[in-house]
This record gives C-alpha cells, structure tokens and sequence, in this order.
C-alpha cells in the first residue's frame, strides 16, 4: 500500500511501524504482542489478560475468516472460545468501552471490521 500524508507510525522496539489514518496496521504481518502494547500505551490503555484473550479469540477468528467480526459475531466467537460470561457485550464494553470490535481488532493487528462505523 502506497504511503499517503495521513500515515502515521509507531516506533517499537527500533522498528517503524505503518498506520492508517484511523490507528490500524498498514502491513498485518508487522503485529507482535509488542506492538498491540505500544498501540495500547499511546490509547492510554494497559492491557491486561482479560484483553489479550479477547485479542487472541480475533487473531484466530481473522485466521480462520479471512475477516475481523463485526460486534455480534465478536461476541459469538468470544463465548464458543471462552464461555457464556465472557462472550457478552456487557464484558466487551467494559473491556474495550469506546467500541469492542473496532479496537479490539486494531490491538489484534486486524483490519477494522467491514460492518463497523
């Protein structure tokens, strides 16, 4: 992808990593858990094992889709990985409050989800 004037990067671990305009990796295959934590520390947001089973769950879904989930689908693929009270909005929402599926997948490395605003 052509870089543009709206490109912004993040520097980890002495690598420049690409970002669209809206925070999402420009090449999927520069994210590692070092990179979700530098994403996450410039959201002023500390990850913690809760978020990365969430992150976990949306790298395998993608892995498995081609695609990043949409909310329903998120909240879907979260309860068949880890159980009925984690695979609720409620539970998303409160770990990711500004938009679960959105953020979630741009910590993941993901592309943001197609059916997503």
């Amino acid at each position: 992808m052509a870089s543009t004037e709206t490109d912004r990067y993040l520097w980890v671990e002495a690598h420049r990593i690409a970002l669209d305009p809206e925070g999402y990796l420009i090449d999927l295959d520069a994210w590692t858990p070092a990179v979700a934590r530098a994403m996450a520390a410039e959201e002023g947001r500390e990850l913690t094992d809760e978020h990365w089973e969430i992150i976990a769950v949306l790298r395998d879904f993608y892995a498995r889709y081609e695609a990043s989930p949409a909310m329903r689908a998120l909240v879907k693929a979260v309860g068949q990985s880890l159980g009925s009270e984690k695979g609720r909005s409620l539970h998303l929402m409160r770990l990711f409050p500004e938009s679960p599926a959105k953020v979630a997948a741009r910590l993941a490395g993901l592309p943001k989800p197609t059916n997503c605003l």
